[in-house]
This record gives structure tokens, sequence and C-alpha cells, in this order.
């Protein structure tokens, strides 16, 4: 079993997911993001490596669901099931395979990229099945609702919302005032 603390089916309500980067960094980047958006798309697999690849031991780096179901009826499955690969420990492994193929998202897709990754297919389908990361998706949906974003892909430096263009200055910026107060 991979997670400790887990009720009699193996499978957790909460997230698993763990950030990127510097899990103590001085400046948080959260993304909010949508795993059927094609924009979102674009970004996460183009800007953020770039991102992580020049910052990634100064920042620490979270991934926040963003769901827009009105638009994109399969981004709540996908985000459960990014969830559920969390549990195995393939949280990102799993959303960098979701964008990569993002054209072929089905709960068929789904249920298959767990297995590409070489997870336990059975206890995946059981998590995706039986609804139990909804919650844990709905609660980053609600956040977002709360900080009145309005679309994705988001990015927030430290809480501050931030352009996408202008990630690289706002880092240094964070950086920078708190480096100055200590």
């Amino acid at each position: 079993m991979l997670l400790a603390g887990c009720g009699s089916s193996g499978i957790s309500k909460e997230s698993s997911r763990l950030p990127k980067g510097n899990l103590n960094a001085v400046v948080t980047v959260q993304e909010f993001s949508d795993i059927q958006c094609p924009a979102c798309r674009t970004v996460h697999l183009q800007l953020v490596p770039a991102l992580l690849q020049e910052y990634g031991e100064r920042i620490r780096f979270e991934f926040r669901h963003f769901p827009l179901q009105s638009i994109h009826p399969m981004a709540l499955r996908a985000a459960m099931a990014s969830e559920c690969a969390a549990d195995q420990g393939q949280f990102w492994e799993y959303i960098d395979l979701a964008y990569t193929r993002q054209s072929e998202l089905s709960d068929t897709a789904l249920g298959l990229w767990a297995g590409e990754l070489g997870m336990d297919t059975a206890l995946f389908n059981r998590c995706l099945t039986s609804g139990a990361k909804r919650d844990a998706v709905m609660q980053d949906y609600s956040e977002a609702r709360m900080l009145n974003l309005r679309g994705t892909p988001t990015f927030l430096v430290n809480g501050k919302e931030v352009p996408t263009n202008e990630l690289p200055q706002a880092i240094e910026a964070a950086e920078a005032s708190i480096l100055q107060r200590l």
C-alpha cells in the first residue's frame, strides 16, 4: 500500500499531490489550471518547465485545479483522475501525460494513462469511480472562485495574481522584497 492512513479501501479523500521546486522557498507560485483547457496545455508544456528550470530551487510551485466544467465537460473527471494518480505518487507524471495527450481526453483514456504510468489500475479505477477526490478538486475550485479568478491558466505569486508574461519579474520582485525584510 502506498498511502498510510487510508481507509480500508486504500483510497484517501484528501489530495496527496506535492509541490515542485523548493518546499522551503520564500516565494510560492500557484497555477490554477484546467486539464482540458487548450491554453493551459500550452502553458503547462512550454512555460512551466522553463519556469521550473530557471527558478526551481528558488520557488515552491503548486498546482491547483480550476475545472471550468461549463466549457470543458471532462475537466472535473481529469482533475479527479490526477488526484487518484497523486495517491500513487504520480501526480505530475499524470498531468504531464494528460496535457500532452489532451486531444485524446476521455473516460477510457483516463484509465489507460494510469496503466501507461505503471500504476495499480484497479486502485486507480476504484478511486476515480468512487468520486473520492471530487471534494479535494472542488476545494481548489472554491479557492479560485473566492479569489475571483476569471479563467485558466491563472498564476499567483505569494498570493498575488500575476499575468503569465510577468511571472519572472514577479518572482524576482517577491524574492527581493522578502529578502530585504530578513
